[in-house]
């Protein structure tokens, strides 16, 4: 072999080691870049413009005039932010002349704001601030009515309130002032920390309100509701999740003083574990600060988790959304544990588990198995549920022995089966209490689907296996429906270990509870779930 042959072949790793180590700090420069230059270009949404949101009908719901013409509307359009309506032919006009409500804007010196008027349309049963007389009563375009603090008064009233401020109306505790923004987007380039300077000047008890609705649950309510609440608060701090995620959403909290903010979920218990998982990986990105309280505004139906924390099984409109506010801010902070739920298939040694994150309950066996819908499977294989589905069953590393159950339920909530008190049961027999934030969870076994039925309609208990920290379940059979939160799959034999992942922040409301068939009063579950935050 020639040397120099033999030289160059010595030389190959150590050039290659040397590329190495030239080329991986560049990437990783570049997607830092990159990653720095996403978020900039999400920040500036923030920062956006402030802009209509016209929604087009033909069916308004009172008398309705156009803001440009004063004529009588038959097709038009209105925007959901500021209540500006105008005719198909106007519409142009009002995006030219008539301004939106303000996302962010300076205020006088003093830190005072003027109040933002917008003429005609006002609310039904509207009173002037002067006269106290109702407003919106004429056949016309007529009175005025101010975007921020949804005062109204009537056109000849209107000079009475020349000097007269704007201080953001009931909700001023909720509402991210314009001004606020203004002043953080001069702060945007320092570190974060700056912005709660910013924080007295909006008073001790000011807690911001984020808005996060899914518009697919609860019959489309959601994009309704993302128009009542963008009329009430800034338009920034209302997201559509079917547009945007949780996690960009929620970056908005890093602007906005830490512990401060309350995060609305508009949506099923899905969505609320989406918005908690969501809230985690802030945590693991080092934003522990700026970590929201959690409430509900349930869509659709089940909504345990929802009922558990005292927000109902559902919501059809039934209260307005100024009350759904109000609860808002009369609700008292809870921890609630959330639990990491790892599936490890028999046989997979090289494959990792499956992990899931769980806030409701797991369950194996019939429960699942409707959620799944797998009754024609289960029609073509009569023995799709042998006697005994499950293997082994250990409580804090103690195994049990059990009945011939086909099916067990793993609970850290009260609520299970859109509405079912199941740990409770009956109330016949003696069990211990049940909290969100124990680090237990309640483990329970059935014995079949009709079982399953009897406990929904009060006439069972279920099989009380008794309280964990971890819960470990060998299963044996050879396709298992099983589920976690109401999200099933099928599963073939595998070791599932259910342990303490973190606690979330949640907000309580102390107000009667829905489901009280049973006599049961919100003291139950108020027992059971309060540990308010001690600072």
């Amino acid at each position: 072999m020639d040397p120099e042959e033999g030289d160059v072949r010595n030389e190959w790793p150590l050039l290659l080691w040397t590329s190495v180590a030239v080329m991986v700090p560049v990437l990783l420069t570049l997607w830092c870049s990159a990653q720095r230059s996403k978020w900039k270009s999400h920040r500036k949404e923030f920062f956006r413009q402030s802009k209509h949101g016209w929604h087009y009908t033909d069916l308004f719901s009172k008398p309705t005039y156009c803001c440009v013409c004063s004529q009588h509307i038959l097709h038009g359009a209105f925007c959901d932010c500021c209540g500006v309506c105008a005719d198909e032919q106007c519409l142009r006009r009002a995006d030219h002349s008539l301004a939106c409500k303000e996302i962010m804007a300076p205020c006088s010196p003093d830190g005072s704001m003027e109040h933002r008027w917008v003429r005609g349309n006002v609310p039904l049963a509207s009173y002037c601030a002067v006269c106290k007389q109702q407003c919106g009563t004429q056949p016309k375009l007529c009175d005025l009515r101010c975007v921020w603090c949804q005062t109204t008064v009537h056109d000849d009233c209107i000079d009475a309130l020349a000097d007269h401020l704007c201080n953001l109306g009931e909700f001023h505790h909720l509402i991210i002032p314009p001004h606020y923004l203004y002043h953080v987007n001069k702060l945007r380039r320092r570190h974060p920390e700056e912005y709660a300077k910013l924080a007295p000047s909006r008073g001790s008890g000011w807690t911001p309100v984020l808005v996060l609705a899914n518009t697919r649950s609860g019959n489309n309510m959601g994009e309704g509701l993302l128009g009542e609440f963008r009329t009430l608060l800034n338009p920034v701090q209302v997201f559509d999740l079917s547009r945007l995620t949780p996690s960009k959403a929620l970056q908005l909290c890093t602007l906005l003083p830490p512990g401060s903010v309350r995060v609305l979920v508009c949506g099923g218990d899905g969505t609320v574990g989406w918005v908690l998982d969501a809230i985690d990986s802030m945590k693991l990105k080092g934003q522990d600060p700026f970590i929201p309280r959690v409430t509900i505004l349930p869509l659709g139906t089940g909504n345990d988790l929802s009922n558990t924390l005292g927000w109902g099984a559902g919501y059809a409109g039934e209260i307005p959304v100024e009350q759904v506010l109000r609860n808002v801010l009369e609700a008292e902070v809870v921890r609630m544990d959330r639990w990491k739920v790892q599936v490890a298939s028999k046989g997979a040694y090289f494959r990792k588990p499956k992990v899931l994150s769980m806030n409701n309950y797991f369950s194996v066996g019939p429960d699942a198995l409707m959620a799944l819908s797998f009754h024609t499977h289960r029609e073509k294989t009569p023995s799709f549920f042998s006697s005994r589905i499950i293997n082994k069953l250990e409580l804090d590393g103690e195994r049990l022995d059990l009945p011939s159950l086909e099916g067990i339920i793993v609970c850290n909530i009260s609520y299970w089966g859109g509405g079912c008190r199941l740990w409770e049961g009956m109330g016949d027999e003696p069990c211990p209490p049940t909290r969100l934030d124990d680090g237990l969870l309640e483990v329970m076994g059935v014995f079949g689907s009709f079982h399953c039925a009897q406990i929904q309609v009060k006439l069972a208990n279920p099989v009380r296996l008794g309280q964990a920290h971890t819960v470990r379940l060998l299963l044996k059979s050879s396709k298992m429906p099983m589920q976690v939160d109401g999200e099933p799959w099928a599963q073939g034999p595998c070791t599932i270990t259910i342990t303490h992942k973190t606690q979330a922040l949640m907000l309580y409301h102390s107000a009667e509870q829905t489901d009280d068939d049973d006599g049961s009063s919100a003291s139950e579950t108020e027992s059971a779930t309060k540990e308010v935050e001690s600072h």
